[in-house]
C-alpha cells in the first residue's frame, strides 16, 4: 500500500509539473525545462538516485519532453504570426550543432557542475529581464557574420547542458538586439525543437551503460517522467500562447525575469549543497 502511495504522489507530481512546464512553455518560449529540471532533481533525490547523475536524468527527461511541447507551442505561435522561419533556417544549424557537443560536455562532468552552470546563466538572464534597462538595446539587429554563428552554438551549447527548450537563453539576446518580444517568444519555440531532438538522443546514448541509473531509464533518459510529464506540457502549451498575447511586452518580460530569478537561488544551493 505504501508503495502504491508513493506511486501515486509521485505521478501528481510529474503531472503538476508538466502542467506548469506546459503554461510556461507557451508563455515564454522556453520548452519549460527551467522548471522540469530543478524540479525532477529534487523529486530523484528523494527516491534516492545518486547525487552524480541526478542532474544527467534530469536534464535528459527534460529535453524529451520539449519535444512535443515544442512542436504544440511553436505551432500555436505560428498560427499567430509570431515564428520567424528565415531565422530558423539561418540559426538552425548552428544550434543543432551547440545541442550536440554542450550534451557530450555534459556527460563528462557531474551534477553539481550542471546545477551551477543552470544556476549562473538563470540569474543573468534574470538580471536582464529584471533590471530597469527600459528599452536599452546592444544592437539595432541580430548580428550577421561569425557572431551570427556563434550566438545559436551557444544558445544551442548551453541548453542541452541545462536541459531547457533555448528560449531562456534566446528570447533575452534577441531582445537585446531589438528583435520584438513576442517574436522572440514564438520563435523561440521553434528553437526548442532543434535542441531538444538532437541533446535527446545524445543523452540516451551517452548514459546507456552507467550502472546508476534508476529504473525506467533508457539513457539518462528516464521513460516513467517523460510519460506523465510530456502529455501535460502538450495539453497546456496552447494556453500559455494565448496569455502570452494578452500581456504587454514588459509584463512578460518581468514574469520571465522573476520566474528564472527563484530558479537560480534553488539551483545555486543544489550546486553547494
Amino acid at each position: 500500500m505504501n508503495d502504491w502511495v508513493e506511486l501515486m504522489l509521485l505521478a501528481a507530481a510529474m503531472l503538476a509539473t508538466g502542467a506548469v512546464g506546459g503554461l510556461l512553455a507557451g508563455l515564454l518560449g522556453v520548452g519549460g525545462g527551467i522548471v522540469i529540471v530543478p524540479v525532477l532533481d529534487f523529486t530523484l533525490g528523494l527516491l534516492g538516485v545518486d547525487a552524480a547523475i541526478r542532474m544527467h536524468v534530469a536534464v535528459a527527461t527534460s529535453l524529451a519532453t520539449i519535444i512535443p511541447t515544442s512542436i504544440s507551442s511553436s505551432r500555436a505561435h505560428h498560427g499567430r504570426g509570431a515564428v520567424d522561419l528565415a531565422l530558423a533556417r539561418s540559426w538552425g544549424v548552428w544550434i543543432l550543432a551547440g545541442s550536440i557537443v554542450g550534451s557530450w560536455l555534459a556527460s563528462k562532468v557531474d551534477s553539481g557542475v550542471l546545477s551551477l552552470i543552470f544556476a549562473c546563466v538563470a540569474l543573468l538572464v534574470a538580471a536582464k529581464m529584471l533590471l530597469p534597462f527600459g528599452r536599452v538595446a546592444l544592437s539595432a539587429s541580430l548580428p550577421s557574420g561569425p557572431s551570427g554563428k556563434l550566438l545559436p552554438l551557444g544558445i544551442g551549447g548551453f541548453s542541452s547542458m541545462m536541459g531547457i527548450g533555448g528560449g531562456t537563453l534566446s528570447v533575452p539576446i534577441m531582445t537585446l538586439c531589438s528583435y520584438p518580444m513576442h517574436r522572440a517568444v514564438g520563435t523561440a519555440a521553434l528553437f526548442g525543437l532543434l535542441i531538444s531532438v538532437p541533446a535527446t538522443v545524445a543523452y540516451i546514448v551517452m548514459g546507456w551503460d552507467d550502472p546508476r541509473l534508476p529504473v525506467g531509464s533508457f539513457g539518462y533518459l528516464n521513460l516513467v517522467g517523460f510519460m506523465f510529464i510530456a502529455p501535460t506540457t502538450v495539453l497546456l502549451a496552447p494556453w500559455g500562447a494565448r496569455l502570452a498575447h494578452r500581456l504587454s511586452q514588459r509584463q512578460l518580460a518581468f514574469a520571465f525575469g522573476a520566474f528564472l530569478l527563484l530558479v537560480a537561488l534553488r539551483m545555486f544551493y543544489r550546486s553547494l549543497a
